[in-house]
Parts: structure tokens; C-alpha cells; sequence
């Protein structure tokens, strides 16, 4: 019993949580430039902890938890996506996170619901990044 109250507030506490960063690949493709750019980022991913109730009403609201794993902080950089015509604008700008946490998701600002990997794929390939 008093193994499982460890584990509990260990993982209410964040020690246990698995978000951080991780290794992001991510395709820009502009077709009026002829090139597609392969970037490699940083995003965060994980599990965090999440507490669900079966209580109705205003106090099961109080002992339902669920956070995501967000950033705490993030940089853009920029790149230059070669051969696009005058018209054009080659600047792309791309997230770069630098730190991550547990938190409740903020649905205005973040991507909150968890979207299965599909790959993308590059018409023609230039490895910049």
C-alpha cells in the first residue's frame, strides 16, 4: 500500500512523467520553388498524467486531471528555400522547442489531441536542417 502512494504522487508530481524532447523531421514543400526542404526540429511528446472520474457534476469536475505534454518554451527558426522564383517568398519559419512540460492543454494555442504518424514524402528531396 504504501509502495502504490509513492508511485501515485510521484507521477502527480511530474517525476515519473515521460514528456520531453524529441527528434521531429518535417517537410516543406513549395511547389513554385521546385524544391521540398527535409528540417530536422525538436517537438514535444510524451505521456503525462491523467486522472479521470466517473463523478458527475461539479465535483467530479474537481478530480478530473488531464494534461498533455506542451513546450515551456520555443524558438522559430528560419530557413531559405532554394530556386524560388522573384514572386515568391522563400523564407520558411519553423518551431524549434526548447523545454517541455506536463500541463493542461491550452486549445487555442496547442495541438491537444494525439494524431497518428503518417509519412510524408518529397517530391524532390534537398536536406537542409
Amino acid at each position: 500500500m504504501i509502495v502504490h502512494c509513492v508511485l501515485l504522487l510521484l507521477t502527480k508530481s511530474g517525476v515519473l512523467s515521460s514528456c520531453g524532447l524529441e527528434n521531429y523531421t518535417l517537410y516543406l514543400e513549395q511547389h513554385e520553388c521546385g524544391n521540398c526542404m527535409v528540417i530536422n526540429t525538436t517537438i514535444c511528446s510524451g505521456r503525462c498524467f491523467t486522472q479521470d472520474t466517473n463523478i458527475r457534476g461539479l465535483v467530479g469536475k474537481y478530480f478530473l486531471r488531464q494534461q498533455s505534454c506542451v513546450h515551456r518554451s520555443v524558438v522559430y527558426s528560419s530557413v531559405m528555400m532554394p530556386g524560388c522564383p522573384a514572386h515568391i517568398d522563400p523564407l520558411f519559419f519553423y518551431p524549434v522547442a526548447r523545454r517541455c512540460r506536463c500541463k493542461k492543454c491550452n486549445t487555442i494555442r496547442n495541438e491537444c489531441v494525439h494524431k497518428s504518424r503518417w509519412i510524408n514524402k518529397c517530391s524532390k528531396h534537398l536536406q537542409l536542417g
